[in-house]
């Protein structure tokens, strides 16, 4: 098969949907791979390093689109990219499309079967190639949190984890999953007093073990929620709902009555926010002010550490592009029921119920989708 790798285009990503190491395990399966120069300079691996693996250097995207049978990619196609996709061509990277009717369209129009990492599941119903961009947002969401809660980045001026005489920071995190968990493990590590609100008492069961009663734990109920957002001096959001979009679980109105000066990191943006308030942003401008509260809602957190994020997502993704490559992409999905779990848009179809129910559209089961002819 033929294999592209695009740099990646939006705004401040740096990842890269194949490190040189992906790319020679790929060769070595006698696949062709294609990556667009300086592709990995964002995670200090250079066009030489991909010669050396066995790949071929493209001049420019249009190059790698119109060679790649299987396009590998990190985030989703920005506008300029729709018109390089093309009928019967795969496309394999996030694509968060629920909250995105334009993306949508584009790929349902192209013909394009589109595969997102983040709706494919496992045996155990996780979601294995969203979780390691999960563990970095959620590590990184207490990171950025206590920077914006800073005076000078216009927050009220608290250290998250306090001094001997002055009470730490008060985190609440909102969800109880792989973002919330991390999240939950970072601030407890910074000295934080840290209330984790999630619906699963399982989940909170586990959460409470894990960290050893060094946090608290609350039911999500509404009460529960404004109780403990209206005490937050850094609040998470990390609510996730498989392809669909994120429920909005604090409104507007809750998020003016917080203490101004605190802190909202909305890590369900990609997927719509959980925080009424929010709205995406990028690392170019990644904070803004409303209602006295620091807003922190970038789409792509991961891609500020780079190589990290890049080599973590291929050791989870690397396994189905070497399936994809070596059986096609019918047969790829057609025996792995979580992989074809993946699978949002197939030749004018979407194929993802929760995407085709938020944004209208006729669903199509993938196994009627790739049956068709």
């Amino acid at each position: 098969m033929r294999i592209g790798v695009p740099k990646e285009i939006k705004s401040h990503e740096y990842r890269v949907g194949l490190t040189p190491g992906s790319a020679r395990e790929l060769v070595h399966h006698g696949h062709q791979v294609l990556v667009e120069t300086g592709a990995g300079m964002g995670i200090g691996c250079s066009d030489a390093a991909y010669r050396a693996a066995g790949a071929e250097i493209a001049t420019s995207a249009a190059e790698v689109f119109a060679f790649a049978d299987l396009v590998v990619k990190v985030k989703e196609p920005q506008p300029v990219e729709f018109p390089l996709l093309r009928a019967g061509q795969i496309l394999f990277t996030y694509l968060h499309l629920a909250p995105d009717p334009e993306q949508t369209r584009a790929l349902v129009d192209s013909g394009v079967s589109a595969i997102a990492y983040e709706t494919v599941t496992d045996a155990n119903g996780r979601l294995p190639l969203l979780a390691p961009m999960s563990e970095v947002a959620g590590r990184m969401s207490i990171q950025v949190g206590a920077h914006c809660l800073e005076k000078e980045q216009g927050g009220s001026g608290v250290l998250l984890g306090g001094v001997p005489g002055v009470a730490p920071a008060k985190v609440v995190v909102l969800g109880g999953g792989v973002v919330g968990s991390n999240a939950t493990r970072m601030a407890v590590g910074l000295g934080a007093r840290v209330v984790v609100l999630d619906r699963s008492l399982t989940r909170l069961a586990q959460i409470d073990e894990l960290l050893l009663n060094t946090v608290e734990t609350a039911y999500a109920t509404m009460d529960n929620i404004e109780h403990h957002v209206l005490e937050a001096d850094l609040l998470i959001g990390a609510v996730l709902v498989p392809g669909a979009s994120a429920p909005r679980l604090v409104s507007r109105e809750l998020v003016g009555a917080m203490r101004p000066g605190s802190v909202v990191v909305d890590v369900a943006i990609d997927q719509g926010g959980c925080i009424a308030t929010a709205r995406p942003t990028t690392h170019a401008a990644p904070t803004y002010l409303e209602q006295g509260v620091v807003h922190y809602c970038v789409t792509n957190m991961p891609g500020a550490v780079a190589r990290t994020s890049a080599f973590a997502l291929n050791n989870a993704t690397l396994p189905f592009v070497l399936a994809l490559a070596d059986k096609g992409l019918v047969q790829a999905l057609s025996i792995d029921p979580h992989f074809r779990a993946g699978l949002n848009i197939h030749h004018g179809s979407v194929t993802h119920a929760a995407v085709a129910r938020d944004l209208g559209y006729a669903h199509v089961a993938p196994e009627t989708a790739l049956s068709s002819p």
